[in-house]
């Protein structure tokens, strides 16, 4: 059946639009050299990598994808859970707890606790995989006695068994800036941007401790159900009709306590931490209740969690507080933004800087993917747009950028190429899918 006018209107902008050419071009470069999350993480970083499987397979370096999940699964712990990332031991340049790898005397590896994100992102990142490659056999494969789907399946048995509110039916974490992996804990101090006045304390900004509140929060139990839905579909791959539907109960339980205890109705947004036992480490007149979480709803959005007109509602809030922000686009990560002096931890205080306001593609780019599962194309252009016309402007993918646009942290950062590049591709299929 033949499109609207309108459709076959925008369809055509989306295939004619040349920034999105460039940043395509731009986006295959940065992956013609290495898995590692940018050029100043040496690491290949799971919640990175995971994000930017799909590009890197579609480029042709699945080889080199498979060779890197590996190395994840011959990291995993006997109870199932998962590190961060893992480089040459000589090449760290930030003071984590290293730990050994197994089989691998060159590799450090380490783990940011405070989030929860990372057996979840082994499974999403082991079914792009799949997906891209049509590799089925992989989830067969031994590794130290487990099969890859085995070993799966043990990574979110591992949230259920240690990252788990029963009363909730929630996974929880440490009190964090949206989707990002610093604490809220007393006395983190930089001298600039990311660079910490006492490199041996950073610890205490990334893993658990006495000092950490834990948290309920819209990022962590999005991504968790994105990551159920795609062990469900590992199994259905595998032919076990009796753990695919285990798991999809499992996901319909999740998303049904998200609903309940994470969306906010009557403000028409997620909340951004729904504290446990220890309660909120902000004072007491913070008013945390304002603060809209971009990223965290960008990734509900992916998991099916809000309807088209809720979707749509979210986009333009989104928008409106890039333009009350003055910041670009919609990867403006929270508004309002944190400013807890008492805390005295700088990325609650310091504005427009790291998740505190900063302009991150990496998660500004999955605001189109959502939008497009929710049949929102034209919102999804008009998201995408800013996005690759900022990175144009600043001549290369940062890991984040000022309201200015201008490019902060690490250059050659693979989770925004390969986000974006995705979002590019697959809104060009929408346009293509258009019969004119």
């Amino acid at each position: 059946m033949p499109a609207s006018p309108s459709a076959n209107a925008l369809a055509r902008t989306i295939r004619e639009t040349a920034v999105f050419d460039r940043i395509l071009t731009r986006a295959e470069r940065l992956f013609d050299s290495s898995l590692t999350a940018g050029d100043r993480y040496p690491e290949v970083w799971i919640r990175d990598f995971a994000t930017f499987i799909p590009t890197a397979c579609r480029l042709g370096k699945a080889p080199a994808v498979r060779d890197a999940l590996q190395v994840f699964f011959e990291m995993q712990q006997p109870d199932g859970e998962l590190f961060d990332g893992y480089a040459p031991a000589s090449s760290y340049s930030d003071a984590y707890n290293l730990k050994n790898v197994p089989g691998h005397p060159d590799l450090r590896a380490h783990k940011n606790s405070v989030e929860t994100d990372q057996e979840s992102s082994l499974v999403l990142g082991t079914f792009n995989y799949i997906q891209a490659t049509r590799h089925h056999s992989f989830l067969s494969e031994q590794i130290a006695g487990q099969t890859v789907l085995q070993r799966l399946e043990a990574a979110l048995d591992w949230v259920k068994q240690n990252r788990w509110s029963a009363r909730h039916g929630l996974v929880w974490n440490a009190t964090t800036l949206d989707w990002g992996d610093g604490q809220a804990s007393t006395e983190w101090q930089e001298l600039s941007e990311g660079v910490p006045r006492n490199p041996e304390n950073l610890p205490l900004l990334t893993e658990l401790g006495a000092h950490s509140h834990p948290a309920l929060c819209i990022y962590t139990n999005a991504l968790f159900s994105l990551a159920i839905d795609a062990l469900a579909r590992l199994h259905d791959i595998k032919g076990d009709a009796t753990r695919s539907a285990w798991w999809r109960q499992q996901h319909r339980e999740l998303n049904a306590a998200i609903r309940e205890h994470l969306w906010d109705s009557a403000r028409q947004k997620f909340h951004p931490h729904v504290y446990l036992e220890k309660g909120s480490p902000f004072p007491a007149d913070f008013d945390e209740e304002s603060i809209y979480y971009h990223g965290g709803t960008a990734v509900a959005m992916q998991a099916g969690l809000l309807s088209t007109e809720e979707a749509h509602q979210a986009f333009h809030t989104m928008c409106d507080n890039v333009r009350q922000a003055g910041a670009r686009t919609v990867g403006l990560t929270v508004w309002p933004l944190y400013h807890v002096p008492a805390l005295r931890n700088a990325l609650f205080e310091r504005p427009f800087v790291y998740q505190n306001g900063g302009d991150w593609p990496w998660f500004g780019a999955r605001v189109p993917l959502g939008l497009l599962r929710c049949g929102c194309p034209a919102e999804a252009f008009e998201a995408l747009l800013p996005i690759a016309q900022m990175i144009d402007d600043a001549g290369e993918f940062n890991e984040w950028y000022k309201p200015n646009g201008a490019p902060a942290g690490s250059a050659g950062f693979r989770g925004a190429a390969g986000v974006t590049h995705q979002a590019i591709t697959e809104l060009r299929q929408w346009a293509d899918s258009v019969q004119e």
